[in-house]
């Protein structure tokens, strides 16, 4: 069994912090259990180009007001108590109206120090 508190991520290598967001990655690859789990921060007036290329990433949203627009199609507005899953490898802007805080799900699991790169995208980590 796997235990952890949010407090034992945060300071941590596992807390990436950058200037639109900032993921606890509570759930690793090293983990073993398939995909990742991270409680993620977007900074309030933030707008983030994303493109999960390589991974599904399902999202809940817990506090906070934003939308999703996906590149080429529709926007959505996002607030506590909705969950988007990008099935599709949608590539899209994130906007942040306040801070917004979100509990995402990875899979394939990210390793731990994933980044976007300029198209939006993680890369796909095999071994680490």
């Amino acid at each position: 069994m796997i235990v952890k508190h949010l407090s034992d991520v945060i300071g941590t290598k596992d807390d990436i912090d950058t200037k639109n967001w900032n993921a606890r990655r509570l759930l690793l690859k090293k983990d073993g259990m398939g995909f990742s789990m991270h409680d993620t921060l977007i900074k309030a007036g933030t707008e983030t180009l994303i493109w999960y290329r390589n991974h599904v990433e399902a999202v809940y949203c817990v506090e906070g007001e934003g939308e999703i627009e996906v590149v080429g199609g529709s926007v959505y507005g996002i607030q506590a108590g909705m969950l988007y899953a990008l099935d599709g490898h949608e590539k899209h802007l994130l906007r942040a109206k306040t801070q917004m805080r979100m509990i995402c799900v990875f899979n394939p699991p990210l390793v731990g120090d994933e980044v976007h790169d300029a198209d939006g995208v993680y890369p796909l980590v095999e071994t680490k």
